[in-house]
C-alpha cells in the first residue's frame, strides 16, 4: 500500500509514538488531579510535551500553549473566544469549514464578515486585507497553508498588516505545523493538530495565545486549581484546558516531538517529495495540476484532475488498481474549490510524510499517466 493521503492524518508514525501511548496507558494518572505518582508523571509528561512544542514553535513561553482536541477545537476557541456581536472579521476563500462555519455562526449573532477572493489559482492578495480593515474590525482569520493546494502565505507579512492596525491574527496552523518551520511569535492566535505534519495520534491538538490576548474559554469545569472558586481559572494553559487531558494521545505526540526536533531532513525531504512528484506529473496530457505550484512557499500537497475522469472514479481506481490511498472531494473547503472552479467536481489530493519515498513518489506518478492516457482514448 502507498498512502498518500497526510494531509487528513498521517498513518505512518515515528518509532516510538505507539510505544509511549501504550506505557501511558499502563502508567499515567491524571494530571495535576494528585500528590501520587501516576499523576505526578502524567503531569511531568504534559510538561515536557508543552515544552517541545515550545521550542519547535518557537515561542519563549510553553505556558502560551494549551492542549486542545485537534484544529477545529482550537480554532472555535479562537474564533467564538475574541468575536462578539458588532466587530467585524476578515478571512479568506482558502479556509477550511473549521473557520468558515464558526464564523457563519458568529455573523448570525451580529459580527460582520468579509471574505477576500481568491484567484484560479487559490492565491489571495496581501493588499487586500488592509483594505478590507474598517473601525471595528477585531480580527483576521487565515488560513497559514492550504489544505487543497499546498499554497503558503507570509505570515509575516500579514502580520505587519494586522499589528499595524491593533487587530487579532489568527492562523490556522493545520497544514503547516510539521511540515515546514513555523514561528507563532507573528501570530496573535495560532491553532494546530497533532495527528497530521506532527505525526502524532489523532484526538490531541493545540493553541497558542500570545501573552495579552484576551480569550473567553469555550468550555469551563474542572481544573485542579483554584476549586473553591466559581469561575474557571484565567491563567494560560488551565484558562483553556478544562477537564481532563488526553494525556494518552499527549504522550503519543511527545514521542513524536522528539521523533521531529533531532531529524535533520525532516522537512527537507517532505518537500523535495512533493517537487519530485509535480516534475513527474506536470507533463501528462489531460492532467491539471490546481494552486501555484512552483510557489516559493509551500506543504506537500498537490490536488490533481484528469480531464474525463471525475475525482471521485479517479481516486477509487487509484486505490482499488494500484493500491494507492489519496482523498477525492472538496476536502472541506468549498470556497477555494469556487475559486479553483472544481466546486461541482472536486479534486484528488497526493500529500506526502516524511516516511514515504520517492520508489512511491514514481509509482503514484506511473499510475497517473496510466490512468489519463487511458481517459483519452
Amino acid at each position: 500500500m502507498i498512502y498518500l493521503d497526510n494531509a487528513a492524518t498521517t498513518l505512518k508514525k515515528p518509532p516510538g509514538v505507539a510505544r509511549a501511548m501504550v506505557k501511558a496507558l499502563e502508567s499515567a494518572g491524571n494530571p495535576s488531579r494528585g500528590a501520587h505518582e501516576p499523576s505526578l508523571a502524567a503531569s511531568r509528561l504534559v510538561y515536557d510535551t508543552r515544552i517541545k512544542l515550545a521550542e519547535l514553535l518557537k515561542t519563549d513561553d510553553p505556558a502560551r500553549i494549551a492542549f486542545t482536541y485537534n484544529s477545529t477545537d482550537s480554532l472555535n476557541m479562537a474564533i467564538k473566544g475574541t468575536l462578539k456581536k458588532g466587530d467585524h472579521v476578515i478571512t479568506t476563500e482558502t479556509e477550511h469549514n473549521s473557520v468558515l462555519r464558526p464564523l457563519y455562526e458568529t455573523e448570525k449573532a451580529g459580527v460582520e464578515l468579509t471574505i477576500i477572493k481568491a484567484d484560479k489559482k487559490g492565491l489571495w492578495d496581501v493588499g487586500e486585507l488592509e483594505k478590507a480593515i474598517k473601525p471595528n474590525t477585531r480580527a483576521a482569520v487565515i488560513n497559514h497553508s492550504s489544505n487543497v493546494t499546498g499554497n503558503t502565505v507570509d505570515l509575516a507579512k500579514i502580520s505587519e498588516i494586522t499589528k499595524k492596525h491593533g487587530i487579532l491574527l489568527i492562523v490556522d496552523g493545520s497544514q503547516s505545523v510539521g511540515s515546514f518551520p513555523v514561528d507563532v511569535n507573528a501570530a496573535d492566535i495560532f491553532c494546530f493538530t497533532g495527528h497530521k505534519g506532527l505525526m502524532g495520534p489523532q484526538g490531541v491538538g493545540g493553541i497558542y495565545v500570545r501573552e495579552g490576548v484576551d480569550l473567553s474559554p469555550l468550555r469551563t469545569g474542572g481544573s485542579g486549581i483554584h476549586s473553591r472558586d466559581k469561575v474557571h481559572p484565567q491563567e494560560m494553559p488551565d484558562a483553556l484546558e478544562a477537564g481532563t487531558l488526553n494525556v494518552h494521545g499527549i504522550a503519543g505526540l511527545n514521542a513524536a516531538l522528539d521523533f521531529i526536533l533531532n531529524t535533520e531532513d525532516i522537512y527537507e525531504k517532505k518537500a523535495n517529495l512533493a517537487d519530485e512528484f509535480c516534475r513527474r506529473i506536470c507533463d501528462i496530457k489531460g492532467l491539471t495540476v490546481y494552486g501555484d505550484i512552483y510557489g516559493k512557499s509551500r506543504s506537500a500537497v498537490i490536488s490533481v484532475n484528469i480531464e474525463g475522469l471525475p475525482s471521485d472514479i479517479l481516486c477509487d481506481r487509484l486505490w482499488t488498481e494500484y493500491n494507492i490511498c489519496t482523498r477525492a472531494g472538496l476536502h472541506c473547503a468549498p470556497l477555494m474549490h469556487k475559486a479553483l472552479g472544481t466546486l461541482e467536481w472536486g479534486v484528488v489530493r497526493f500529500s506526502f510524510s516524511y516516511f514515504n519515498t520517492s520508489e512511491e513518489v514514481k509509482a503514484a506518478a506511473k499510475a497517473l499517466g496510466d490512468l489519463a492516457r487511458e481517459a483519452a482514448k
